[in-house]
């Protein structure tokens, strides 16, 4: 039977609808080998402001993920905001699934919108896909935040008890959800106080399935498990550009010894801070506090203090 009302849909088309209020449209690019990718870029490009682009990580689309962010930047930056491939009007017929590969894809949009310099904050996948970026594109990046994702991880670590879940495909399983009950599991990873499962009824949750995690499923899990193929950390090029590592104190999807990892693998370039109180989510958790620290290390261009100061409230 065919719902008469999508409460996803409908928010949906609420954050379309603030995108587009913000000053950005969107776009396709065919890539011209079988991949085409969309992107929201601003309507209007300003040449004094610097580039900004945001790429998203798992779960619901870029939108949802970035539309509290885009609000509050868009005053000092270009915002690009792409769709990665197999997610929202993005996708291939290639065989590739390295976020090298996604990298790629998304920086042959950037320089078919002529973007030439740009700083990126990416978003747990997204980090993987952002740091690919600034190790492949270098004199293209200026700045990097990586959030919450495990960069330095190695293959070893699903078998040595580094992450809760350590089978791959029970992993893939929780991260492309496909029922009410495995997407309550992703929230309990992915929160560290998620909400009641009482609180959240499983009608709802079927609709954010239904909207947001049936398409390219598949091709989502192959992403997944191509992170650890063959990872070492001896493998991983060290970025040059200033890093910001913002991470979850409580991560249970990528464990905060990952970000502290990625921070001896930078050395003096990179700064860890950790959101205290917070899980994977803690951009969602802990909007303010995320967004100030952002504003500080993109905007202000300051490294984050070595003791953390009292995060103001506005």
């Amino acid at each position: 039977m065919t719902r008469c009302f999508s409460l996803t849909a409908a928010r949906n088309r609420c954050y379309k609808s603030s995108f587009l209020k913000a000053g950005l449209r969107s776009t396709i690019t065919d890539l011209q080998d079988g991949t085409v990718m969309h992107c929201w870029v601003p309507k209007t490009h300003n040449d004094s402001k610097p580039n900004l682009l945001l790429i998203h990580g798992l779960g619901a689309n870029t939108m949802w993920q970035w539309g509290d962010t885009i609000r509050k930047m868009i005053p000092f930056f270009n915002i690009f905001v792409p769709d990665l491939v197999f997610f929202g009007d993005s996708y291939t017929t290639r065989p590739e699934r390295s976020e090298s590969f996604q990298a790629q894809c998304v920086m042959r949009v950037m320089e078919a919108n002529s973007v030439k310099k740009l700083s990126l904050v990416g978003l747990s996948y997204g980090g993987f896909v952002g740091y690919s970026l600034a190790a492949q594109f270098s004199e293209a990046v200026e700045r990097v935040v990586i959030c919450c994702a495990g960069v330095c991880m190695e293959e070893k670590d699903l078998k040595e008890g580094v992450f809760k879940v350590s089978d791959l495909e029970e992993a893939a399983e929780i991260l492309v959800p496909q029922t009410p009950e495995k997407l309550r599991e992703l929230l309990g990873f992915a929160m560290f106080k998620p909400p009641p499962s009482t609180l959240v009824p499983s009608c709802l949750l079927a609709d954010f399935i239904d909207v947001m995690c049936t398409e390219y499923t598949e091709e989502k899990k192959e992403l997944i498990r191509a992170i650890p193929k063959d990872r070492k950390l001896s493998n991983i090029t060290k970025i040059s550009q200033p890093t910001l590592i913002l991470w979850g104190e409580y991560d249970k999807i990528f464990p905060l010894e990952l970000g502290h990892r990625l921070k001896r693998h930078l050395g003096d370039n990179a700064h860890l801070v950790v959101i205290k109180g917070t899980g994977h989510a803690f951009v969602v958790e802990k909007p303010k506090e995320s967004y100030w620290h952002l504003k500080s290390f993109l905007v202000d261009l300051q490294p984050p203090p070595s003791t953390p100061s009292p995060i103001p409230n506005n």
